[in-house]
């Protein structure tokens, strides 16, 4: 050994020892780049507004972060990519035809408020997407529950609405549902392309499951979550949603309908608000998927998927503590 290998220090870290090249900004970029499918799938049925819509979103995001930094003197992040993807979740997660201060609004409780007043990203209890859409949903319900038609002609139905079909599902049943769109397969097959009323993410599950399965085969985040949330509202849409006796329920149009795909795969996998434990991961999706079925069967709104997703961030932390693994040597108590 030579008298300058004789002479390094031999540095001891805490674990973990093993290390990947991924890093935070790529990670937030990969997960946009996930969205894309849903974002342009938006766009075509929805039009020219709601691209408007989604680069409103994103460039106020960008700069509330980027001006709250600059003013504060702190570490400029706009590079890391999570507040480009705060805007386009949030984007995602509006109707098509909200005039133009709705996504700043929005945007800025979501940035401001719920982010960089925590600390900054990494340290924010709930998820800042949605709570910016909470906050506008409370502050301008009647903008934010109008819904347009589909204007592409990619396909054609009988007959057309602007509600969404959790509405017309809520207000007036199943029935209702088949009557518009002709027949059961074909409102699945709606529902899976795309062609109907809703926010601009959550029109083509086709598109949504194809950014999850990028994420999944990429392991940035994993099947705790998304199964365990969608199995439990499958389950509980079978046996308590439908109408006339138990086990009578329609799990397939639950889960195709709304935003819970979306929910599911990329608000509820947010690595700060939710779990890190596997265990609890698969409590916490329990929760989101009972949650938003309550809601949708019981409450007052046809949708709970962003509620329930709130409400479970506050348990992340108790879930976490519950399900921690023993310290390696430990004696068991």
């Amino acid at each position: 050994m030579d008298a300058a290998k004789k002479h390094e220090p031999f540095i001891v870290t805490v674990s973990p020892h093993i290390t990947s090249g991924e890093t935070t900004s790529r990670i937030m970029w990969s997960v946009s780049l996930a969205l894309m499918p849903a974002s342009v799938m938006g766009v075509y049925f929805f039009g020219p507004l709601s691209a408007l819509t989604l680069l409103l979103s994103v460039v106020s995001a960008v700069f509330f972060e980027y001006i709250y930094q600059k003013l504060l003197k702190k570490t400029i992040t706009i590079n890391d990519g999570s507040a480009f993807l705060t805007g386009l979740l949030l984007g995602l997660n509006l109707p098509p035809t909200v005039p133009f201060y709705i996504p700043i609004v929005g945007s800025f409780v979501a940035i401001i408020i719920t982010k960089q007043l925590f600390g900054g990203l990494g340290y924010n209890v709930f998820n800042p997407a949605l709570i910016g859409r909470a906050f506008l949903l409370i502050s301008f319900p009647k903008l934010m529950t109008i819904w347009k038609e589909p204007t592409s002609a990619f396909i054609q139905i009988d007959a057309k609405t602007t509600a969404t079909p959790l509405g017309i599902l809520k207000e007036e049943g199943l029935g209702k549902l088949i009557e518009i769109y002709g027949d059961t397969l074909n409102l699945y097959v709606q529902l899976l392309v795309g062609y109907r009323g809703g926010c601009i993410g959550e029109t083509s599950a086709i598109a949504i499951l194809i950014g999850a399965g990028f994420l999944l085969y990429r392991g940035y985040i994993s099947w705790h979550i998304p199964v365990s949330f969608l199995g439990t509202a499958a389950i509980i849409a079978w046996i308590f949603g439908g109408k006339g006796a138990l086990f009578s329920g329609d799990p397939i149009l639950h889960l195709l309908s709304g935003g819970i795909l979306i929910g599911a795969f990329f608000m509820a996998t947010d690595y700060v608000t939710s779990p890190s434990v596997k265990k609890g991961q698969i409590l916490f999706g329990i929760g989101c998927g009972f949650l938003t079925m309550l809601i949708r069967l019981k409450g007052g709104y046809p949708e709970g998927v962003m509620f329930a997703i709130l409400i479970m961030n506050c348990f992340s932390p108790l879930i976490d503590r519950g399900f921690k693994t023993r310290v390696f040597g430990q004696v068991k108590k």
